[in-house]
């Protein structure tokens, strides 16, 4: 019997890009929180999210440098288990309940592409960066305090999606409060098979869970961030057109569920 938790499935369940949950991350992040169209943030919803109307327009782009383990200690093998990511979140109601949508996310690493489309993430291969900072003091070191500065950027095929910089300006007492919405994604497979390719094996609306998410050392300050148009992307339609703030904090959480809000797969 083939074993594995995604493809592909082998006798031993070795070859699987990814392991079984509970997988466990940790993260730098350096963001930007920002205001877009409004009617651009809207087309992008799925069914079964609406606009906020107290909120329709807001969007963090956020840049990640992530280590992840499972049950094994795979964070041991860092060729296959640090990635980095880059993603946009917007601003959506799920009913009454205020919500994140995630409509675009990049990453260059295949078995963060493979976790994230099981979870409902519609992940693409990009080239992600940030500035990072080291315990020993250094010019090359950025410092994380009142007046560091970080870089990210993001690019896929050749072109360049995103860039943004943030310098830091105070301390966030609860550094939680920058994360107050749950996201919400969709889970999206077609079928290749004539005749049903309208008809996706897999259409759910899914609401992520996080166990025991921390934040630390999370700071905000002011940022600028660049969303160039790109032929064959669509994050550009995003561009901000105010910047409200940037930020950066180290970030750690668990998966180990996923909430299925709605099935559209038969509809």
């Amino acid at each position: 019997m083939l074993k594995g938790f995604t493809v592909p499935r082998s006798p031993f369940g070795q070859a699987a890009l990814t392991p079984p949950p509970p997988w466990h991350y940790s993260s730098d992040v350096v963001g930007v929180e920002f205001w877009t169209d409004p009617d651009a943030t809207a087309a992008t919803l799925p069914s079964g999210l609406s606009p906020d109307p107290d909120s329709n327009g807001r969007a963090v782009m956020m840049f990640l440098d992530w280590q992840f383990t499972a049950q094994d200690d795979e964070f041991l093998d860092p060729a296959r288990y640090q990635y980095r990511e880059a993603f946009v979140l917007l601003d959506a109601r799920y009913r009454a309940t205020p919500v994140m949508w995630c409509p675009y996310i990049y990453v260059d690493n295949d078995a963060a592409l493979a976790r994230g489309w099981t979870q409902g993430f519609p992940k693409k291969l990009g080239s992600i960066f940030q500035t990072r900072t080291f315990a020993a003091a250094s010019p090359a070191a950025a410092p994380v305090k009142s007046g560091g500065r970080f870089g990210a950027s993001l690019s896929a095929h050749g072109q360049r999606l995103a860039e943004a910089c943030v310098t830091l300006r105070k301390p966030v007492a609860n550094g939680l409060s920058l994360l107050t919405r749950p996201t919400v994604l969709l889970r999206y497979f077609p079928r290749l098979a004539a005749g049903h390719q309208d008809k996706p094996a897999v259409n759910e609306l899914a609401m992520s869970i996080t166990d025991s998410l921390t934040v630390a050392e999370a700071w905000v300050g002011d940022a600028e961030l660049r969303l160039p148009e790109v032929q064959g992307e669509e994050l550009h339609a995003l561009a901000p057109r105010r910047i409200e703030s940037g930020f950066r904090f180290s970030l750690s959480y668990s998966v180990t569920d996923l909430e299925i809000l709605e099935d559209h797969t038969q509809k």
